[in-house]
């Protein structure tokens, strides 16, 4: 199997590259510069330099690819986001899915996997959710309801199959959204918004990159959502995080005085519930996460960082 993956070097696709490689495939991954080629081979893959938005140069650095993945992503990391901040993602959501999908059928791949998020489908009450439900995007999720139009589409024109992998919340100690969870609970700037009591949906790293092998050696399409097997309390999530690296308990803030410190989209998102599961996923590939509940996940990150001293440079900075 060649798999070529574009966003070879996230914490999403470094798991890939390794992953692939242990099962013996041969993996090309999208380098910008010379450190995300480094990284690439430094994993075993091979890099090739295009662009990601012109898909003949994607198509040259793809050829004889039976599987495309698209885990390209530019998702701002910081607590206070604005419009500006989303728009190099949203061109990637939407450009860069429409070119990667023409290379697809350009170079004959049998399957093309996109990365997108479950509350692309969130219902505006936030009862629970599945696959079949309709979409339901906000201003910053619109360019992943597109995403996900334009893989069909071009599936449907050139004959492969798109499968639509929609993860929850990622977690892992090498993510950067994750460090700064941590960074912000030490410091005591992340609160419990409101009541505490919207349900997310987690899914460790590691998990992401077995759900996407798996998809890549089914050769299926469709939709799907991968998440672990137990949604989890925003205010119990909180406050397990910072009980494990030693922090005070969050404090609690009202929604009208968080909105006016992070701002109304990092608020929404924090307190709005995503009642949806893995059921068909583990259903139709046969899957199960390693990390079945929020709890061995922040054990694992945690663990990591202590042997990194990564809790401990961050516990002498606050104090």
């Amino acid at each position: 199997m060649k798999v070529f993956i574009a966003g070879a070097t996230g914490v999403l696709g470094r798991r890939l590259i390794r992953m692939f490689r242990a099962q013996g495939a041969t993996v090309v991954g999208v380098a910008r510069n010379s450190k995300n080629e480094a990284t690439i081979r430094g994993l075993g893959g091979e890099s090739r330099k295009c662009n990601l938005f012109d898909a003949e140069s994607l198509a040259r650095a793809a050829g004889g690819a039976d599987v495309v993945i698209h885990a390209a992503t530019a998702i701002p990391v910081g607590s206070q986001p604005g419009p500006k901040d989303w728009e190099t993602n949203d061109r990637i959501r939407r450009e860069g899915t429409k070119a990667l999908a023409e290379a697809t059928g350009m170079v004959g791949a049998r399957t093309f996997i996109a990365q997108s998020v479950v509350w692309v489908a969130r219902p505006a009450d936030q009862s629970r959710f599945d696959e079949s439900s309709p979409v339901n995007p906000d201003a910053i999720t619109q360019s992943t309801a597109d995403l996900e139009a334009i893989a069909r589409e071009e599936g449907d024109k050139h004959g492969f199959q798109p499968a639509i992998l929609r993860f929850g919340w990622f977690h892992s100690a090498d993510s950067g959204h994750t460090r700064l969870f941590a960074e912000q609970l030490a410091a005591r700037r992340l609160p419990i918004i409101g009541r505490g009591d919207a349900l997310w949906s987690w899914i460790h790293v590691d998990d992401a990159a077995s759900a996407v092998v798996a998809a890549a050696h089914a050769v299926k399409s469709g939709i799907w959502h991968v998440v672990d097997n137990q949604p989890i309390q925003a205010g119990s999530y909180l406050r397990a995080f910072a009980e494990r690296i030693h922090a005070q308990p969050p404090r609690r803030v009202p929604p009208w005085l968080a909105r006016l410190v992070a701002g109304s989209y990092a608020v929404n998102l924090m307190s709005a519930s995503t009642r949806t599961s893995n059921a068909k996923f583990r259903r139709d590939f046969n899957w199960s996460p390693k990390f079945p509940t929020y709890s061995e996940a922040l054990e694992e990150i945690v663990a990591q960082w202590r042997a990194e001293g990564f809790l401990i440079q961050k516990r002498k900075v606050a104090a």
